[in-house]
C-alpha cells in the first residue's frame, strides 16, 4: 500500500472533533432515508442489500452517536430531534417480536430480514443496544415543548413493549438471546458472561414492565466457564473473561451508557475490568507473537470487525494481523494517551490509505496490502460515542440519569457513585 501523510497540525482537541464530525457522516447523511435508521455497512456484501438493511443495535449507537453531534453543535439540535422522531415513529410501526426487534430490519418498510435461517425474529442484545440509545435520547430531550414530549412518549411505548421476561424461556434462571414465531427456541443461544451483554441484563432487570429476577443475572449470566478469570496476561491481571479478554468490543458496547467508574458488583470492579482488557490487548499488539507489519505501540486494537478473509472477531487468541481503527479510539476512555498515539497514527501516518467519506475505513492488514472497502455501524457509533465520553461523560450522564436504569442496577446489587444516595 501506498502511504500517504495527513496533516500533523491539528490539536488533540481539533483531531478529536475531525473524527467525531465525520465519522457522524454515517449516521446522518449514510442513513437509510425513509426510516433515518443506521444501514448495516456500506458495503454490498452477497447475502443481503446493505442499501435497504438496518440494524438495530447498531442504530442504537447511531442514536448516541446523534446526541453527541447535537451537544457539540455538530449537528444542528431541532434537525437531530425530527431525525430521532423519524426513528421511533417507522419503528413503532416496524415489525417485532413480543416487543422485542430482529437484528435487521428493512429500512423501508419494517419487516424482518432474516439474520440467517432460524433467527428470524428477536434478538434481545440488539434490541438492548436499541433501548439504551432509545432511553439516552428520551433523557436528552427533556423540554416541555410537544415535539420533544411526543419523542419521550414514543420511546416509552417502545420500551414498555420489550418482553424481557419472555426471553427466560418458560422462567428459567438465564437469558436466550433469540426467539422466532418460526423456529421458537432452535437457536438455543444462553447468554452467558463475559462478552458484550452485560447490558441485556441490566435492561432487562430494569424493565418497568416486563423484568426478569435477579437470579437470572446471577445463577445465568455469572454461571459460565469464560465468566471470572484472576489470571495475568502480559503481567497485566484481568478480573472477567477468556483468557487475554477477547475482541476489544467488550468493553465497548455495554459501557457506550453504563458508566464503568466506580461501577462494581460482586465479581468486578468494570473500570479495573475494562482498564486491563484494554491494556492487554495493546499489550499483544506491540509483543505482536504473529509477526504481523505495522503492529506497535501506536498500531493496536483487534476487535470484531470486516478482516481480508472475511468478517471475524479478532482478539489475541484469534489474530490474523487485522486492525480496526474502531478497537483503539473506542478505548480512549481506558487508555487515554495510547488511544490518542494510535489516533495520530491512524490519521497522520495511515490517513492517506485508510481515511474515508465516513472517518477510518472498517479495519486493515499491512501484511496483506489490504484495507477494508466497508464501514460497520456497530464500529462507527461507538468511536463517536466513547471519545464523547472520554471527553464530556454526555452518553453516561446521559443513560445512568435513567430511573428504571438506577432501579435495574440496584435489583442487580450494583455499586456506583452514580446510584442516587451513593453507592447501592
Amino acid at each position: 500500500m501506498e502511504r500517504r501523510h495527513l496533516t500533523a497540525s491539528l490539536s488533540d482537541d481539533a483531531l478529536l472533533d475531525l473524527v467525531q464530525r465525520q465519522t457522524l457522516k454515517y449516521f446522518w447523511d449514510f442513513a437509510h432515508p425513509v426510516s433515518g435508521l443506521a444501514r448495516e455497512r456500506s458495503n454490498q456484501p452477497y447475502f443481503y442489500d446493505c442499501y435497504e438493511t438496518v440494524t438495530s443495535g447498531g442504530s442504537g449507537f447511531g442514536i448516541m452517536a446523534l446526541l453527541a453531534g447535537a451537544e457539540r453543535g455538530f449537528l444542528p439540535r431541532g434537525e437531530v430531534l425530527e431525525r430521532l422522531r423519524t426513528m421511533v415513529a417507522f419503528l413503532g410501526a416496524a415489525e417485532t417480536h413480543r416487543g422485542v426487534f430482529p437484528h435487521f430490519l428493512h429500512g423501508g418498510t419494517g419487516a424482518t430480514i432474516p439474520f440467517s435461517e432460524k433467527d428470524d425474529g428477536g434478538d434481545i442484545v440488539e434490541t438492548s443496544f436499541l433501548m439504551m440509545g432509545l432511553l439516552s435520547a428520551r433523557q436528552y430531550f427533556n423540554a416541555k415543548s410537544a415535539g420533544e414530549t411526543d419523542l419521550r412518549d414514543a420511546i416509552d411505548r417502545l420500551w414498555h413493549a420489550v418482553e424481557w421476561d419472555w426471553h427466560t424461556r418458560d422462567g428459567q434462571e438465564v437469558l436466550y438471546w433469540h426467539w422466532s414465531p418460526r423456529h421458537a427456541w432452535a437457536m438455543n443461544h444462553a447468554i452467558r458472561g463475559w462478552n458484550e451483554c452485560l447490558i441485556t441484563y441490566v435492561m432487562a432487570a430494569a424493565s418497568p414492565r416486563h423484568p426478569i429476577p435477579p437470579t437470572a443475572y446471577h445463577n445465568g449470566w455469572a454461571d459460565s466457564p469464560t465468566f471470572r478469570n484472576g489470571r495475568r496476561y502480559y503481567d497485566i491481571e484481568l478480573p472477567l473473561g477468556p483468557a487475554y479478554g477477547g475482541p476489544l468490543f467488550f468493553s465497548h458496547y455495554s459501557f457506550l451508557g453504563l458508566d464503568p467508574q466506580g461501577l462494581r458488583d460482586r465479581y468486578a470492579d468494570y473500570w479495573a475490568q475494562n482498564v486491563a482488557h484494554s491494556r492487554i490487548n495493546r499489550a499483544h499488539c506491540i509483543a505482536n507473537p504473529g509477526g504481523f507489519e505495522g503492529y506497535g505501540p501506536d498500531c493496536w486494537g483487534l476487535t470484531a470487525c470486516d478482516g481480508d478473509a472475511g468478517y471475524g472477531a479478532f482478539n489475541p487468541e484469534e489474530d490474523r494481523g487485522v486492525i480496526a481503527p474502531t478497537a483503539a479510539l473506542s478505548a480512549v476512555p481506558y487508555t487515554p494517551q495510547e488511544s490518542m498515539a494510535a489516533l495520530r497514527h491512524f490519521y497522520e501516518v495511515l490517513g492517506g490509505e485508510i481515511w474515508g467519506p465516513y472517518g477510518f475505513r472498517d479495519s486493515f492488514n499491512r501484511s496483506r496490502g489490504w484495507v477494508a472497502e466497508s464501514n460497520l455501524a456497530i464500529d462507527q457509533g461507538p468511536i463517536v460515542v466513547m471519545i464523547e465520553n472520554h471527553r464530556s461523560g454526555l452518553l453516561w450522564d446521559l443513560f445512568m440519569s435513567c430511573p428504571e436504569v438506577q432501579a435495574g442496577l440496584r435489583r442487580l446489587s450494583f455499586e456506583s457513585p452514580r446510584l442516587r444516595g451513593g453507592e447501592a
